[in-house]
Parts: C-alpha cells; sequence; structure tokens
C-alpha cells in the first residue's frame, strides 16, 4: 500500500506488488494513475504506475465475481502484458495461480475478456500480441514465454521466434528452439 499526500492529506492507496516495485524512496514526487472505488461500505483508492495496469484492473473487476482485491492479486502477480498474455491464450490455469483465484472465477475471467483483449486497438502495448498466431488454447506456448522471460529474455525478442514454431511442440521443446535461435542471431 502506498499513501499518497494532496494538500498536506494521506490517503490510503492501494496498489500491485509491480507499482509498488516501480515507486521511488518515501518522498519522492511519482505519478500514479487511480482508480476511486465508491461502495456503500467503502470508498478505496487503488493506484497504478501505468494506464495499462489501470485499464487491466477495470478490466478485471467488470467481470462478475472479481473484486478489487482479486484484481490486485491478479495484477500483483502478473504485468499487465503478462495478463493479456496469459487471457489472451486461453490459459485459465495459470490465473488460479493468484490468492483468491479458483478456477471457475478463473475461467471467467478467461471467457469474459479474452475477446476484449484481442480486440485492443493501438495504444496498448499488447494489441499486436494479442493478435498474433502465437495466442493458441494451448498453455505450452504460454509456458515458453514465461520461462524465456524468467531467463531475462524481452518478449519483444521472443515473440517473433515463438511464432514461427510449431505450434504442437512441447514447451520444453520451444524453449530450447527459441534459445538455439537467438544464440545463432548473435
Amino acid at each position: 500500500m502506498a499513501v499518497v499526500e494532496c494538500g498536506g492529506v494521506g490517503y490510503a492507496c492501494r496498489t500491485t506488488h509491480v507499482t509498488l516495485s516501480e515507486i521511488g524512496s518515501v518522498g519522492e514526487e511519482v505519478m500514479l494513475y487511480t482508480h476511486l472505488s465508491v461502495r456503500e461500505d467503502a470508498v478505496e483508492l487503488f493506484g497504478f504506475s501505468s494506464q495499462q495496469e489501470l485499464h487491466c484492473f477495470r478490466m478485471l473487476t467488470s467481470v462478475s465475481g472479481v473484486g478489487p482485491k482479486a484484481a490486485l492479486a491478479i495484477l500483483s502477480d502478473f504485468p499487465a502484458d503478462r495478463f493479456a498474455l496469459v487471457v489472451a491464450s486461453g490459459d485459465s490455469k495459470t490465473l488460479t495461480k493468484s490468492k483468491g483465484i479458483g478456477a471457475k472465477t478463473a475461467q471467467r475471467i478467461v471467457l469474459e475478456l479474452k475477446d476484449k483483449i484481442a480486440k485492443e486497438s493501438s495504444g496498448t502495448d499488447w494489441s499486436a500480441l494479442a493478435s498474433s498466431a502465437v495466442y493458441q488454447e494451448d498453455s505450452a506456448v504460454s509456458d515458453a514465454i514465461s520461462a524465456l522471460m524468467v531467463l531475462g529474455y524481452a518478449q519483444e525478442e521472443i515473440m517473433p521466434l515463438l511464432s514461427q514454431l510449431d505450434k504442437n511442440l512441447s514447451s520444453e521443446e520451444m524453449i530450447k528452439e527459441t534459445l538455439r535461435r537467438i544464440g545463432s542471431r548473435r
């Protein structure tokens, strides 16, 4: 949680782990994109380091049964571009790794948001990725992307290579072939 000071008054601002890691030191001036949630029993402020993350939060909370806490849990585990990748690929199982997200909720998120993410226009970083042929109903592609990103490769570097591979390969075979192709280019 961050505290936003405005006019000498501090406001509690719930954020994702991603946003917290991007916020500077205490007392530093930062820019957050915010969402104010007003309910009968609570008024809560949510802050995000990017408009893309805020947009994902709003999409998630539009899904029946997904509240702000669940949306924050998902976006804490998956940065906005990774979240878009998981949903666009139909990989509901990966979403269940977030705290408080069961199989049915994860399936509902994928069902309700898959088309929205695929139709995102330019102006969001994942629009080109969501329309890519890489996104199949196969978690092997998603697993390969995750593993390669953990190894330190950027999505911009690996996505073109993965899109050229046979989608019937296992995730291990995709990883090996992508690493081989990256090595041959250097």
